[in-house]
């Protein structure tokens, strides 16, 4: 009786759009990482591995009253706080950056679990003071609430993980009625900012991005404003670009990618996954992925509209936020229309935090579908 309950009202269409991307991705992951060439099994039997375990912390999400939850809001927001000035202290390096933790024979990168924390917290304090959001003393504490987080990620540093949490804060203040004026002085004062940002980095001697920026952060910033600077730090756009462009409309089949078979093609079973679908399932496999994630993201905003509190709304439009911004990241920086920063497309790339986090965000939003099902008296939008 207490398993069916577990598993009682939930959002059949999310599952199913889940395991469709799931298991569209494990096939993209084994082609990656050439297991049909004979490589170890590891990586992808890991992803399984990280997926199952998503399911169990989907289900705890789905089930543990988040209003009730949400009273421990300030715990959360230090417990993250402190996640994140482990990684300082304490942190694995890799790659030449620090952004893990070991616990044991895991790794887990608290970056990830930032997101889902951020959204969590940040949507409590809005639902909280729903007729404040304009006041200046409340804009001003939002914003230092977001920058310690966010000023610590960047220190590890992690600017793709950076990114999301200013999406995030930027979406749920949207949505939780910013007015317009605000917005308009946002926008009047970023628009030459990040102008500037763009002629500084691209002209022969900067004046402030080179101080400012890390150099890696820097030259992927130069390689996208100007690819013909430098062809080294273009390589990964490069190669990712010529993938997806050979695929055409039905790519050149599974295990059958050129550029992907011949290891050319950077991280491809992480941040460059989409060039490993563009390239052997072509225009039809990558829309394909893009519709089922818009999916996604279209039935948490259909969630929200129903949820019959604030807080359900906010949350549930945060994560269709989050996803929104990591899969238009992940797919421009494939198809080079961004800069080249490190994020995961959502429930296809490898990554064990990554999917983790990403369960957690839909384990909340299948939360809040359970408790409107309960409440369909007061009306709601199936």
């Amino acid at each position: 009786m207490r398993i069916k309950k577990i598993f009682q009202n939930l959002d059949i269409f999310i599952l199913i759009a889940i395991l469709a991307l799931v298991s569209f991705g494990s096939v993209a992951i084994a082609s990656a990482i050439h297991v049909n060439l004979g490589e170890d099994y590891a990586t992808l039997m890991k992803h399984f591995a990280f997926f199952f375990m998503g399911i169990v912390l989907m289900l705890i999400a789905a089930n543990v009253d988040y209003e009730y939850f949400s009273q421990f809001h300030v715990p959360i927001y230090l417990l993250n706080l402190l996640l994140l000035i482990a990684v300082l202290l304490i942190g694995v390096d890799g790659g030449g950056a620090v952004r893990w933790i070991a616990i044991g024979p895991l790794t887990i990168q608290p970056s990830e679990f930032a997101k889902v924390m951020m959204i969590f917290c940040l949507s409590k304090i809005l639902a909280d003071r729903p007729d404040r959001v304009n006041e200046l003393p409340t804009l001003l504490f939002l914003c230092a609430y977001m920058a310690l987080p966010i000023v610590l990620v960047l220190m590890q540093p992690a600017l793709s993980s950076s990114l999301v949490l200013v999406a995030i804060f930027c979406i749920l203040l949207f949505v939780a009625g910013l007015s317009y004026i605000w917005i308009r002085n946002i926008v009047l004062v970023a628009a030459p900012v990040v102008g500037f940002i763009l002629i500084d980095v691209a002209s022969e001697t900067p004046l402030l991005m080179d101080k400012i920026l890390a150099p890696h952060q820097f030259n992927r910033i130069l390689s996208f404003v100007d690819p013909t600077r430098d062809a080294d730090l273009y390589y990964q756009t490069e190669k990712s670009i010529s993938a997806i462009g050979s695929g055409q409309l039905t790519g050149q089949g599974l295990f059958q990618g050129t550029l992907n078979q011949l290891s050319y093609l950077p991280e491809p079973h992480n941040d460059f996954i989409f060039s490993v679908i563009g390239e052997e399932f072509g225009f039809i496999g990558c829309i394909f992925v893009i519709g089922v994630l818009l999916f996604l993201i279209f039935r948490c905003i259909v969630i929200a509209i129903s949820a019959r509190d604030t807080l359900g709304q906010l949350l549930a439009l945060g994560v269709a936020g989050m996803f929104a911004f990591q899969t238009f990241v992940n797919c421009g920086v494939a198809l080079g229309i961004l800069p080249n920063t490190g994020m995961s497309l959502p429930f296809v790339g490898y990554g064990g935090s990554a999917m983790w986090t990403n369960m957690i965000a839909i384990g909340l939003v299948l939360n809040i579908r359970k408790k409107e099902m309960k409440s369909l008296f007061e009306g709601g939008l199936l």
